[in-house]
């Protein structure tokens, strides 16, 4: 997958190590956003960490485990999708996302979400996608919500945040589930 368009404005992208400078910036405008979520965006503080982050990325991908993908807004990085996990044997995937506030009430991250899920069941072949949120991430669960996709259950107390534990959520969507979204 290379540039997919999103909406006329619009792309998904994979988000490569040597972007690590756009990366940084953009990861400093989605800060506030994004560490309570994103455990990596509390390490990219400086271009040698964001590269690393894009690095660890790259090397699952290299391996077929995760990919990191960009969404970009009128040439701007405004938040991104990506496969925190993928194993094929299994037919199992995780995706997660975040997003800037200027990428925000757009729809981006629900569309970037269902490019990944079609790519995970039609392409690759995968018989489980999962979606996890915290449960004080209303943010996170809409998108679950909005592609359809089953609460499996709550893990209560599952992460700890800034000394508060956090209750998660896991959605998932099955194969034979996308096929009738379709």
């Amino acid at each position: 997958m290379y540039a997919v368009p999103l909406t006329e404005d619009a792309e998904l992208r994979p988000l490569q190590p040597w972007q690590a400078a756009e990366f940084l910036t953009h990861i400093d405008r989605a800060r506030a956003n994004v560490d309570p979520w994103i455990p990596w965006a509390t390490f990219s503080t400086d271009l040698e960490s964001a590269r690393a982050t894009l690095q660890r990325y790259a090397d699952r991908q290299a391996t077929d485990t995760g990919q990191l993908f960009g969404i970009w807004l009128d040439g701007t990085l405004v938040g991104g999708v990506m496969f925190v996990a993928f194993d094929t044997k299994a037919g199992t995937c995780e995706i997660g996302a975040w997003s800037e506030p200027a990428g925000q009430g757009r729809g981006l991250i629900t569309a970037a979400v269902r490019r990944l899920l079609d790519h995970a069941f039609t392409v690759r072949g995968l018989h489980r996608a999962e979606w996890w949120n915290s449960t004080v991430n209303t943010r996170s669960r809409a998108v679950a919500q909005k592609l359809g996709m089953h609460l499996d259950g709550t893990l209560r107390e599952h992460v700890e945040f800034r000394g508060v534990r956090l209750d998660y959520e896991i959605w998932s969507m099955l194969a034979h589930e996308w096929q009738k979204t379709k």
